[in-house]
């Protein structure tokens, strides 16, 4: 072969994606993902996702992205010496946040600013890499798809007990939550609190373009908090990439860009994603990410 046989994965808490790249072929699979690195048995559930995916290929290389693995480095070099032990091949595990960067500016410094249901925002430059935000959603994931969703039903809430202004926010959730008073019984629900606030976020967003006032101060402080995360991320280098599924609704994209731009921010198009980020880690240790990579072999 001309190149070593890599496979990477991207492993999220809901869906773990593989490619295998050798021979000039490119094999792409998907399966269940697992908790996170930092959660309880989150070793044996990331093994569990990523070893199916494996089988049948005799492989040199394996990259990995793991949620959690930026909060348990531990648990991080764990995975990467098992699945090494497991496949025979040389092992690179580090944080998705890492792989999703590596691949957004194909191994070079600037920013990362995601924008889905959680927020984070990861800078690399020649100070080092700074992580901002990604707290999760009861302490931070400001701006993000959970947060507008929150936001709304507070805004609802207030306005149904004249605490605060009416809002068309009020119809926009009836169909998948219900009145007011169905909102504590729908937060109540046995999905992720998080994933179901977020699927609020669109509709927040077309509030906001249709010109509701209240969605429209909704989405402009997040505008601001997500301007801050990205800023906050890197004072060395201006080049920011925006990902997330947020940044999929046109009207938004456009709100952020200006915003960043505004703080003299310059938006560049992602050169690839978190499975191109985990083949450049794997297949190179000269990246300015390589202090936040585990490897094994």
């Amino acid at each position: 072969m001309s190149a070593k046989t890599t496979a990477s994965v991207d492993l999220g808490k809901s869906r773990c994606r593989v490619v295998i790249d050798g021979d000039g072929e490119r094999v792409a699979r998907a399966g269940v993902g697992a908790p996170g690195l930092a959660a309880a048995g989150g070793v044996e559930s990331a093994l569990e996702a990523i070893l199916p995916l494996l089988e049948g290929d005799r492989l040199d290389l394996i990259g990995v992205g793991a949620a959690g693995a930026w909060l348990a480095p531990h648990a991080a070099q764990e995975l990467s010496s098992r699945l090494a032990a497991a496949s025979g091949a040389a092992v690179a595990v580090a944080s998705d946040v890492v792989t999703a960067h590596a691949g957004a500016l194909a191994g070079a410094g600037g920013v990362l600013l995601i924008a889905g249901t959680g927020a984070a925002a990861l800078g690399v430059d020649a100070d080092g890499a700074r992580l901002v935000d990604g707290w999760g959603p009861e302490l931070g994931d400001f701006g993000s798809g959970s947060w507008l969703g929150r936001e709304a039903l507070r805004a609802v809430l207030r306005a149904d007990d004249a605490l605060g202004a009416r809002t068309a926010l009020t119809a926009a959730i009836a169909q998948p939550v219900g009145a007011p008073s169905d909102i504590q019984a729908w937060l109540a629900q046995r999905e992720p609190l998080p994933r179901r606030l977020a699927t609020l976020a669109p509709l927040v967003l077309d509030a906001a373009a249709d010109g509701d006032a209240v969605a429209g101060e909704i989405v402009a402080e997040a505008i601001r908090l997500l301007t801050a995360t990205a800023v906050a991320a890197s004072t060395r280098t201006a080049d920011v990439v925006i990902h997330g599924g947020l940044t999929d609704h046109a009207w938004f994209r456009a709100s952020l860009t200006s915003s960043l731009q505004t703080a003299g921010r310059t938006i560049v198009p992602a050169s690839g994603d978190a499975l191109d980020g985990a083949l450049l880690l794997a297949r190179r240790t000269d990246l300015p990410h390589e202090r936040f990579v585990h490897r094994a072999e």
